[in-house]
């Protein structure tokens, strides 16, 4: 083997591993995943409930989607994002915010203050959709990070226009709620 042919090598053994973790592709469907462990968190008549939840159901309104690990350094990664979507005051007939919880990937012994702060979420947004996935479907599925943030922004179809696995800059942050302002006028 020529030396000239290393490097080229070498890059392709690479390649796998630099490889863009998760597995949206823009204008198509999120990877199917439904949730049954836990599942989607209900409140009502002051009661908290779960119930199956699948990526079926993202059709219908413009979302943007968080999926975190339960942990707080992982909700800290877009929590400007989340200042940004409050402050923006979306309508609730039009657009929803999904937040999935992995709490599979929560740090050992936190799991019941992770599911309060979920509750207290709930309460306090109640039009917001919570998933609590407690055996890390979403997180194999979509092949997101460990220990994480990742947000996708889809139209009222239900198709990925926007899609990160890791912390947003502030330019990505001001791109999704452009984005999501686009596409609520569509």
């Amino acid at each position: 083997m020529k030396m000239t042919y290393l490097p080229a090598l070498l890059l392709g053994l690479s390649l796998p591993f630099t490889a863009i973790a998760h597995n949206f592709i823009e204008n198509q469907y999120v990877p199917a995943v439904g949730i049954h462990d836990k599942g989607e968190l209900m409140f009502t008549q002051d009661k908290f409930s779960y119930q199956n939840w699948n990526s079926a159901r993202l059709a219908g309104k413009v979302r943007v989607i968080q999926h975190i690990a339960g942990r707080s350094s992982a909700k800290e990664m877009n929590a400007a994002l989340i200042e940004a979507i409050k402050a923006a005051n979306f309508p609730h007939d039009r657009y929803q915010t999904t937040t999935i919880v992995n709490t599979d990937d929560a740090i050992p012994g936190t799991g019941m203050f992770v599911r309060s702060s979920i509750e207290s979420n709930k309460k306090q947004y109640p039009w917001s959709q919570f998933i609590v996935d407690s055996l890390g479907i979403a997180k194999k599925a979509w092949q997101l990070d460990a220990g994480g943030s990742a947000i996708v922004v889809l139209d009222k179809q239900g198709r990925v226009r926007f899609a990160k696995d890791g912390a947003l800059t502030q330019n990505e942050t001001q791109r999704v709620i452009s984005l999501v302002k686009s596409l609520l006028k569509a």
